[in-house]
């Protein structure tokens, strides 16, 4: 289970083994989420950041209204956490929950600035790992701003190709900004268009 959050780190930076052991193997907690399991919800500090190893969360904040909105997906091989609130250790307003029975690698806030602080490649892992929250959620903001809903829902299906095989349609409506009815039409109408040109 750590080999593939080792992998992960590599690709992301070349980090020596014993230098990944030496902050995390002694530090790292495995846990297990069942579907429906938070976590993180609203109002509490995010204490720590989670290595995917199997399974898909969801990020998501209620509405003035209480309809739940869903900001962000986190599938296999992905960082989960919420940034600000890990960041500022602070209590933050978004929930984590987990879509299907997961397998987490855990490291505590602690254990993360520990590692930040006397190692420079962790440091330049952290920074980097930020700046890709950043831009993603820099992209998020962008597509309900200025791309139409079919336009979000391609960007979707390209960067994240078996969404629909892991994800309920409900909550992929949430996240396109759309409701479900809206979804099914649009998935047919591109269907169709897939038909006509093949």
């Amino acid at each position: 289970m750590y080999s593939k959050f080792r992998s992960r780190v590599q690709k992301i930076l070349p980090i020596p083994e014993e230098e990944c052991d030496a902050f995390f193997s002694s530090e790292k907690k495995f846990r297990n989420l069942k579907a429906k399991d938070f976590l993180i919800r609203e109002n509490e500090i995010c204490r720590e950041m989670a290595f995917v190893n199997k399974g898909v969360l969801r990020m998501y904040y209620l509405s003035p209204a209480g309809k739940e909105i869903n900001t962000m997906f986190f599938f296999e091989n992905d960082f989960a956490t919420s940034f600000q609130s890990l960041l500022q250790q602070r209590p933050g307003r978004y929930f984590i929950q987990a879509l299907e029975d997961c397998e987490l690698i855990t490291v505590a806030h602690d254990t993360l600035q520990n590692a930040y602080e006397h190692s420079h490649l962790w440091n330049k892992f952290g920074r980097i790992i930020a700046e890709k929250s950043y831009i993603i959620s820099e992209k998020r903001i962008e597509s309900l701003l200025f791309l139409d809903a079919e336009e979000r829902y391609l960007n979707l299906v390209k960067t994240y190709p078996r969404v629909f095989e892991q994800v309920p349609l409900y909550h992929i409506a949430s996240y396109l900004g759309i409701e479900r009815e809206s979804l099914s039409r649009l998935r047919k109408k591109l269907s169709k268009a897939t038909t006509i040109v093949t």
